[in-house]
């Protein structure tokens, strides 16, 4: 797990991030912060597999089917899911962190990003986080 300076140091580093947890609701958390990042200059790649589409950028089903490079794949799904996320990440082969919204913990998905040398991050806002870059 990254300390607060070393996730803050990789999310000024990054480029792309994959939101999994985006919604058709505007007004859901996940959406407030894709918008957040959009604004703050990121790719911000939608993930969710009962959407086409999220204000005009394709929307992917999975972590495993976005092509090239992910910097962070930013995780806004209940704990349960955490380690579902984590195996689709490793799946897709060119990760370089997961980083789970705040109260989201699983010591599975933990395990398994560590297994694949994958900088694992939970329990952080990434707005917040990225406030203080």
């Amino acid at each position: 797990m990254l300390s607060n300076q070393e996730a803050r140091t990789a999310l000024k580093a990054a480029k792309r991030i994959a939101l999994v947890g985006i919604s058709h609701n505007a007004g859901k958390t996940a959406n407030q912060i894709a918008d957040y990042l959009v604004e703050s200059g990121y790719e911000v790649i939608p993930v969710n597999p009962l959407l086409d589409e999220w204000k005009g950028r394709e929307v992917y089903p999975d972590v495993a089917s976005i092509p090239g490079h992910i910097d962070i794949v930013n995780v806004f799904r209940r704990p349960q899911y955490l380690p579902g996320v984590a195996e689709d990440a490793v799946r897709h082969g060119d990760v370089g962190m997961i980083w789970n919204q705040l109260g989201l913990i699983s010591r599975e998905a933990s395990k398994t990003a560590d297994a694949a040398n994958i900088a694992y991050v939970e329990d952080r806002c990434i707005m917040v986080e990225h406030r203080y870059t």
